[in-house]
């Protein structure tokens, strides 16, 4: 692929991301790991094997051990593997050295999980000058916390995020603004931001098999099969078009939205009506900003001022709109009582992972 590293541009982002982050930790930790699979997640032997592999290093991949595999599958696949327990401590630990030298090099860093970020490094204005810039970045984390991270260079998130991934492990790879389709298009569908294993399923019954396309296929039509916001955002995004800011020093720990009636009111069906209203309100939010949420919240409060929040927590991650609007009637049922008559209504989301990192760590089957 020729890259034209020498035209100058007016974004630059950088996407870092850590090779088998948690079993590469653990193989630095443990020289005797070296050469050999290793499973991060729990112990097969324990607990019936119901947890899920959290992170395999490259050489348990050899044997088609993946994140989020049940613990017990990866066990008839590879039982020869060094299984350990997650350890968030000494990841964390590692995670925060990391991201410490990451700040230095970007105009704006946006921290996305334990082991990735964006950098927006636009003010070095070249690809030519970011390409060094990648360079040194990576020899600083080898050097200082002797593991390996794949770097893609784009001009924005999308194109970064998908060329990180692009010459795993330990890669670099640089798609300039006028190599950003002939980079995309070939690539298979499920490698877009946004496309799970349901969906892909979904677009490969369509005939769209790669990125290509996916760019060139009817909107309209995307958009009745997926709905606008999907439907709009996978046609943009297979033709390399993003543009989410990368988010300095913010972190979402809740999306919401609330609603005062004009008139305070006991009505159950303008009440519901408008919570689906907040609840669709929320779910473009969440989908937006690419994330997932576990926990689902409601408010009331009363005509006197009386103001009551109830919470559930879910048993999965999830960005379906249904699951929002389910949990929500739920919730509120309790509190629509006869002759009490409600001012404000609001539905919430919190516990949010990023869409594209949903790590299954801590779950089980």
């Amino acid at each position: 692929m020729a890259l034209k590293l020498n035209r100058m541009v007016t974004r630059i982002i950088l996407h870092v991301d850590m090779d088998h982050f948690f079993s590469a930790v653990e193989e630095r930790e443990h020289l005797e790991y070296k050469g050999k699979p290793v499973i991060v997640g729990a112990d097969p032997k324990e607990g019936k094997g119901r947890g899920v592999v959290s992170t395999c290093n490259y050489e348990a991949r050899k044997f088609k051990v993946r994140s989020g595999m049940p613990i017990s599958k990866a066990w008839k696949l590879c039982p020869q593997a060094v299984y350990l327990p997650v350890n968030y401590k000494l990841y964390g630990q590692v995670s925060s050295n990391i991201m410490a030298i990451l700040r230095r090099y970007a105009d704006k860093f946006e921290q996305m999980g334990f082991d990735e970020a964006f950098l927006d490094v636009s003010s070095r204005g070249s690809f030519e000058e970011v390409k060094r810039l990648a360079s040194e970045i990576k020899e600083e984390i080898l050097e200082k916390e002797k593991i390996t991270c794949s770097i893609g260079v784009g001009s924005n998130k999308i194109v970064a995020k998908i060329a990180s991934d692009f010459q795993k492990p330990d890669g670099l790879t640089i798609v300039a603004e006028d190599d950003v389709k002939k980079f995309l298009w070939p690539l298979p569908v499920g490698s877009l931001w946004g496309v799970g294993k349901k969906t892909e399923r979904k677009l490969r019954e369509m005939k769209i098999k790669t990125i290509g396309d996916l760019a060139n296929y009817d909107p309209s039509q995307l958009i009745e099969k997926f709905g606008a916001i999907w439907g709009t955002q996978f046609h943009l995004l297979a033709n390399g078009i993003d543009r989410s800011e990368v988010i300095e020093g913010w972190e979402a720990k809740s999306i919401s939205r609330e609603f005062t009636f004009e008139e305070d009111t006991d009505d159950k069906y303008l009440i519901y009506k408008t919570l689906d209203k907040l609840c669709e309100q929320v779910c473009d939010d969440v989908r937006n900003s690419r994330f997932h949420f576990k926990t689902v919240s409601i408010k009331i409060r009363y005509s006197n001022f009386e103001t009551h929040t109830h919470s559930r927590t879910l048993p999965f991650l999830t960005s379906r709109m249904k699951d929002i609007q389910k949990t929500c009637h739920e919730l509120i049922e309790a509190f629509l009582q006869p002759n009490r008559k409600i001012r404000l209504v609001g539905a919430r989301v919190s516990k949010l992972v990023s869409s594209e990192k949903q790590k299954t760590l801590d779950q089980e089957i």
